[in-house]
């Protein structure tokens, strides 16, 4: 029988916070990528109660720091693998320290994941889908799918490859708390763990698996403790809080780039509305409002600020410009943001709406095989 040596384990009581290292502008950028985060979420709700859009929407509305703050500690050429509910991360990707409108860039163009979510010909899979299932192997962002940790066995095989290539790079999988009950999340990262395959799990424990509370989900009060069962760490992050989520997040791939393996993120966050605009309804009767609002007090948006003006970062007078924290999607208005952040979405909003719908004759494409001619 083979030896077996124990795997250092992440921590951030004896290290310094990765944080530590971040500067004023820093989380200056953090903070705008907030507001654009949750700018395309109001966009979105705004444009379908226009009845300019179709299909199911699923709302980010405070779960903005777990996207923004994990996205932040990685390189251009790491992966990613978003779910339904992290649309902005497909095109906020490699943002740090460039221009948002930088063509170069390592993300799908803002305009193309609206187009996505329009259903044009402009989009990545040119209309096939709406939504969250759009991806591209050139930025290294994995397609998504409606199964939720059915992507995390194809990030470990993207990783496998990268390491028998020779570079270091690492995958981040998003994955609601839900899908750890499925038992292909467990045979992925177990397989994950014993090849030491750089993957990091983020967890999004919005605390409800669409209508079911976490409490009939799980016997532990923290997801996190799935990792135990694979002897990989299992960290826990505030997911209201984008330096925090940075940290962990940070913590986790210094820890994979080291050679040491995968590592389970737990984001402790809280869903603002129902699992899609068709549950909003449904969602106000298994979820009290009361409960709602205690969940929705800790604003990320909020929370960065008064971080901000702690550290010096930010005035008190500063603080209160583009108020959009702590307000639902129907509250605000295009004044509440920075306005860079409405130009550049907006952009996107008006190229997809401006692009053409896909000609009908495609609706067999990629579905039988073309007869040789």
């Amino acid at each position: 029988m083979a030896a077996t040596t124990s795997t250092p384990t992440p921590t951030d009581s004896t290290e310094p916070r990765p944080s530590a290292q971040l500067t004023r502008e820093d989380y200056r950028e953090l903070l705008d990528e907030l507001y654009l985060a949750r700018y395309f979420d109001v966009r979105m709700i705004k444009e379908k109660k226009r009845g300019r859009l179709r299909g199911t929407l699923y709302s980010s509305h405070n779960q903005e720091a777990v996207l923004v703050g994990s996205l932040y500690a990685l390189t251009p050429e790491d992966w990613i693998s978003p779910i339904h509910r992290d649309m902005p991360a497909f095109f906020m990707k490699d943002m740090r320290g460039k221009a948002w409108e930088d063509e170069s860039r390592m993300a799908i163009p803002a305009g193309n994941v609206c187009a996505q979510v329009w259903g044009k010909v402009t989009s990545p899979n040119r209309a096939r889908d709406n939504w969250s299932h759009l991806g591209s192997t050139e930025k290294h962002v994995l397609h998504s799918t409606s199964m939720l940790a059915g992507t995390i066995p194809a990030a470990a095989g993207i990783v496998l490859a990268e390491k028998l290539a020779s570079r270091n790079t690492v995958i981040l999988t998003y994955n609601g708390e839900g899908s750890t009950a499925q038992g292909v999340f467990h045979e992925a990262i177990n397989f994950a763990a014993v090849h030491k395959l750089p993957v990091i799990t983020i967890i999004e424990n919005n605390q409800w698996a669409y209508g079911t509370p976490t409490n009939l989900e799980y016997s532990l009060p923290d997801f996190a403790r799935r990792a135990d069962g694979y002897g990989i760490p299992g960290l826990i992050a505030d997911g209201q809080d984008v330096i925090d989520v940075y940290d962990k997040v940070s913590q986790a791939i210094a820890h994979a780039r080291a050679g040491h393996g995968p590592s389970i993120v737990e984001c402790k966050t809280f869903r603002a509305y129902g699992h899609g605009d068709h549950d909003d309804d449904r969602a106000a009767k298994y979820r009290p409002t009361e409960l709602v609002e205690m969940g929705r007090k800790r604003d990320p948006i909020a929370v960065m600020k008064a971080k901000m003006v702690e550290l010096g970062y930010m005035t008190a007078e500063e603080a209160k410009a583009y108020a959009s924290e702590g307000k639902g999607a129907s509250d605000v208005n295009n004044e509440d943001f920075p306005p860079r952040v409405v130009e550049y979405l907006s952009k996107a909003v008006e190229f997809a709406m401006a692009s053409e719908d896909p000609p009908a004759e495609e609706g067999g494409m990629w579905v039988f095989a073309e007869e040789a001619r």
